[in-house]
């Protein structure tokens, strides 16, 4: 932890923060906590007001920032699916309109008459995402609210989502969850110590704040351990620039004070300590020098930076040497294809692939086989959806102690 600074304990949580956002956009806010995020969303929906400056925001506005907040821990689900939604903005008839619908998609049937007390904290919050998930809002503020429920309950919140944003909603997402962020955003805002950081393409945007917290874990997390890595390389050459599917040699040095027997692992990351993929082996470390290669013939990674992260624990679970980053290198290649909207890549691995295509029906095929009937696609008229500006920032926003 920091120094407390007792002279002056005041900081500005936000400050010359100017961005706008275009009709449609999906806007992905990232930043480590405390950084302004969620005071930045309150501001947008007029629950804090900032000490100068504007926000200029119309339509009608849907906000997900604490999903259970509102809810009477008395009053079952059926009553508080009634009370949360008029405090989301929607008339009584309209809840009750689609209250199946919100029942259904937050797996409530068979609870959805008991007192909201004895609801698991998850249930509550599925029941809250699903109201909140039916006011077809022009503007749609979420916070964190992606890591609601179970991987499925999960995966239908994205869905969800790319529906409201396929209606031609306006989304700013903020969470610490980067793929889904990267996965139904096209636009990133980093916020750091409360100011704007960077603004740009959402995986531009999220590379430089994974990048942030690399270093910040390369310079700051200890190495100490019972085996000293002495020195690592990288491709023997010592250049640490890299191909897409080109080889990755890695060279460690290890000194001991005695002989010692475990398992190293290396592991490629993008993100703190998450890695892209491992890869260990079973070594016996005698007492003084050892050196220990690991060659990997194709390195399935996109273009980007990464960290090799080590690690070394004994046949008796010690920690020989702790997990940390230990080297950094560069890849040039292709970048990632993109996904579908709401797809959450698990790993940012490039696969190599080759596509062809040719007119007519494969041999032996049924010639006559029935064709499918022609979809009429609806056409949409245009929408309007407001824009969310905010600027003139000539001083500092809202202070908190």
């Amino acid at each position: 932890m920091g120094r407390i600074n007792r002279s002056n304990p005041w900081r500005w949580v936000l400050r010359d923060i100017d961005f706008e956002i275009q009709p449609g956009d999906a806007v992905g806010i990232v930043g480590i906590n405390g950084a302004g995020k969620t005071t930045l969303l309150k501001i947008l929906t007029q629950v804090m007001y900032p000490t100068s400056g504007k926000v200029d925001l119309t339509g009608k506005v849907g906000a997900l920032i604490e999903l259970r907040g509102g809810m009477h821990p008395d009053l079952s689900g059926r009553e508080n699916a009634l009370l949360y939604g008029s405090l989301m903005g929607l008339g009584r008839k309209e809840v009750v309109r689609r209250f199946d619908d919100i029942v259904d998609f937050a797996q409530l049937a068979g609870a959805i008459d008991r007192q909201v007390k004895f609801f698991s904290s998850g249930m509550q919050m599925r029941l809250g995402f699903a109201i909140a998930a039916f006011m077809n809002p022009d503007v749609l503020l979420v916070d964190e609210v992606l890591a609601v429920g179970d991987a499925w309950f999960q995966q239908r919140c994205l869905d969800r989502i790319r529906d409201v944003l396929q209606q031609g909603t306006t989304l700013v997402l903020v969470s610490h969850d980067l793929a889904s962020v990267e996965s139904v955003c096209r636009r990133g805002l980093w916020i750091r110590n409360g100011m704007l950081n960077a603004d740009g393409p959402i995986r531009d945007v999220l590379a430089g704040y994974r990048k942030s917290v690399e270093e910040f874990s390369f310079e700051n997390l200890g190495h100490g351990g019972i085996v000293r890595i002495a020195q690592i390389e990288l491709n023997e050459s010592g250049n640490p620039i890299l191909e897409s599917h080109g080889y990755l040699d890695i060279k460690l040095w290890l000194q001991t004070g005695e002989r010692e027997r475990g398992r190293l692992y290396i592991g490629v990351s993008e993100g703190p300590g998450t890695p892209t993929f491992l890869v260990s082996t079973e070594i016996i470390l005698e007492e003084g020098d050892t050196t220990v290669r690991c060659h990997i013939d194709n390195i399935p990674l996109p273009r980007g930076r990464y960290y090799a992260w080590i690690c070394m624990e004994a046949v008796d679970d010690r920690k020989l040497i702790p997990w940390h980053p230990a080297a950094t290198f560069e890849v040039f290649g292709s970048d990632l294809d993109y996904a579908p909207l709401g797809i959450v890549r698990l790993s940012s691995v490039h696969v190599k692939s080759d596509w062809s295509q040719e007119l007519g029906a494969p041999e032996g095929a049924i010639a006559d086989a029935p064709r499918s009937a022609p979809i009429d696609v609806p056409v949409i008229s245009p929408i309007d959806v407001p824009v969310i500006t905010e600027g003139d920032t000539d001083r500092p926003s809202a202070p908190v102690e």
